[in-house]
Parts: structure tokens; sequence; C-alpha cells
């Protein structure tokens, strides 16, 4: 957004769809089936295939879980007079804790209210006081420059938009949700009813509509200040902020900084425990955050090695908007890989049944996989010439 400014604008309307059917398939799956995705992957793909796929998805979620880490660390910062260095661990060991000793519907209930600082995007997008004219035009106005800066940015949109660790999260968020209804055996949780299929679809839509008008605004508030005051070279979430006082003014960062921390809030432990829903069922092991530690080491242990990771990435000098940016190109390459392996299950009646995926369904899915392929492509062969 800071490096391209409004011309991004349009992949808002266009990636809306594709996350809807994505995740309505994830979920459909996780409700049919009583499994998380790799659970599903593992009882019918090899597992030469599901064991690289899911340890491309822990490091990609690790750098990530770090980033966001140092985001809140950052942004906590701008509020209170605290050094940045002093907050990353005490960051870290609240959301692990919340992970650890939280039952499964209290963080349920946590995340739902962190999302409403999200809408700080918005409000922050209008202190800015964007070129409206152009903003209509990045909308409605598709544009695609054919070169390695914005086809990278490109990649990195739909990388942070249908991401893979959302796909593990969606599935396995159908079996904890059976799980606190007290469908603990597998047998329990197979099979689904058109209501609970139906309340999903309509619960993923509104979810990805509401994603979807906040990165919109995201892309709209940083185009509008950064990019247009020149400075496009942003390395902490914190200079992001800062960079918004002497154009859009202290209302600007407060707001930018309080979405910064719900966001990080949000997304830290969804990365780290879909990292181990992920390593988990791929080898068999109990994995849900309703079981107490005791009953599910290896589950609770990658979420700590995560957090951990995560930490550790802070201290090493990496810049953390830089570490987001590469793993959202990193989750570009993997997503259209695991969405297509998505697609097969959603319509393979053996393991579906009689809920295999529509038409409709099917040509939105394909034509994602289809269109997250073309663009990993394409920046390969512009890299190259680059």
């Amino acid at each position: 957004g800071a490096s391209l400014g409004y011309t991004t604008l349009w992949t808002a309307l266009v990636t809306f769809p594709m996350m809807a059917v994505s995740q309505h398939l994830c979920a459909k799956i996780g409700l049919v089936t009583g499994r998380g995705l790799a659970g599903v992957l593992r009882a019918h793909y090899s597992r030469f295939i599901v064991v690289p796929l899911v340890l491309a998805l822990v490091v990609a979620n690790s750098i990530n879980a770090g980033a966001d880490i140092g985001a809140i660390a950052a942004s906590i910062n701008l509020l209170f007079p605290i050094k940045i260095v002093l907050l990353i661990v005490p960051v870290a060991a609240v959301l692990l804790a919340l992970q650890i000793w939280g039952s499964y519907k209290v963080i349920s209930t946590v995340f739902k209210w962190l999302a409403l600082a999200l809408l700080a995007y918005v409000g922050a997008a209008f202190f800015a006081k964007p070129d409206w004219w152009q903003v209509m035009r990045g909308t409605f106005v598709p544009h695609v420059s054919l070169t390695a800066g914005y086809l990278t940015t490109l990649v990195a949109i739909l990388g942070t938009t249908i991401s893979p660790y959302m796909f593990f999260w969606q599935t396995t968020l159908e079996v904890e949700e059976d799980i606190e209804e007290g469908r603990k055996f597998l047998y329990q949780r197979k099979g689904t009813t058109d209501k609970e299929v139906q309340y999903a679809a309509f619960d993923i839509n509104v979810g990805m509509l509401f994603s979807n008008v906040v990165m919109y605004f995201i892309i709209l508030a940083t185009a509008a200040t950064l990019h247009a005051s020149g400075q496009t070279h942003i390395q902490t979430a914190a200079d992001a902020a800062k960079a918004l006082v002497p154009i859009a003014g202290r209302g600007a960062e407060l707001l930018l900084a309080t979405g910064m921390i719900g966001a990080g809030f949000l997304a830290v432990p969804i990365l780290t425990s879909s990292s181990a829903y992920a390593l988990s069922e791929a080898f068999g092991w109990k994995a849900s955050l309703s079981a107490v530690p005791g009953r599910a080491p290896q589950f609770y242990g990658i979420i700590a090695l995560s957090t951990a990771l995560g930490i550790l990435i802070n201290f090493v000098g990496i810049s953390p908007v830089q570490a987001l940016y590469w793993t959202a190109v990193i989750n570009g390459f993997l997503a259209p890989i695991l969405l297509a392996f998505v697609m097969l299950i959603g319509s393979n009646k053996r393991i579906m049944g009689d809920r295999t995926s529509g038409l409709s369904v099917n040509i939105v899915g394909w034509l994602t996989v289809a269109a997250l392929s073309i663009a990993a492509a394409l920046l390969v062969v512009f890299w190259g010439r680059s």
C-alpha cells in the first residue's frame, strides 16, 4: 500500500468471493469429516505431501507471529513510554498464557471483541483525507504492472487474504465448536446438517466482508499518507504510525496504533494455534485448545515453540514490516497448492458424501487457484528479469 498508492485497492473487491468460497469449503470439510484439514490430508494423501506443506506453513506462521508481536510492542510504545524491547517478552507471555490456560470459549470470545479494534483502520483512513477521485479509480479500475515490485506486492496481498493458516484454522474452528457442544469423539462429529452448513456460510460471508473492508481501508490509509508524502520505506509499525502525525495528525497515529494492537492480539494466537493444529494432525497427535496441556503436550509444545521463535525474530535485527511482507509472499506461493487440495477434498464423494461442492463453488474455487498460481508464476518470471 505505502509503495504503490491507491493502485491495489481493487484487490479488496476481487479477493472477497475468493476468500468466502475457500473459507466456506474449509468449514464444510470440518463439519462433514469432524477433523481438521491436516487430519483429512493425512487420512487421504501421502505423508510426503502433507508434512512439507505443514512445515512450510509453520515456518511462515512463526515469522509472521514474531513480526506481529513486534508490531504490538511498537504500538503500545506509541501509547505509553515503555521501551519496545522491554515489551516483547511480556506481550508474547500474555498471548501464550491465553492459549494454554484459557478455554476455547474464552479465546473465541476475546477474538470477537478484539476484531472490533480493526475498525480503527477505517477511522485512520478518514483522518488521512485521501484523494477520493484516485480512490475511486484505484477501486474500480484494476491496475496491473508487470514489474517485480508490483507482482511481489500482489502476491503478498493474495497471501495475506487467501492465507494458508486460515484454511487450517477455519476447519479446526468447526471441530472445536463440536467439541464445545460435547462431541468429543470423531464418530460423534462426523456429518452435518443443512442448518449448520447454512449458518457457517452466513458467518463466513459476514466475517470475510468485514476482513476485506478493513483490508481496503488499510491500503487506503497508507496510500493517502505514507505514499502521498513519499515515505515508502517503512521498517517498523512504529515508523508507520509516527509518519502519520505530520500528515494526518495525532488522531490517525493513535487509531493506527490501536488497530495494530488489536490486529496483533487477534493474529498471533491464530497463527501459532493453526501451526500446532496442522503439525499435530499431520503426525496424529491430540490437538485441541479445549484440552488441558497435560492431555495434548505436543500441541501446546508447538504453540510455545512457535511463540519462542516469534520472540527470537525480534532480537535478530529483522525489520518486522519486511518479515510480514515476505511471509505474505511465502503464503502467496503456498496458498494455491493448499487450496487445490481443499478443492479436491471438497469434490471427493468418498470424503464428503452428499456434501460435495456445487458447480458455482467449484468454478470460483478453481479460478482462485488459477489466479494465485498465475500471480506466483508471473512473479518468478519477472523477478528473474529485474
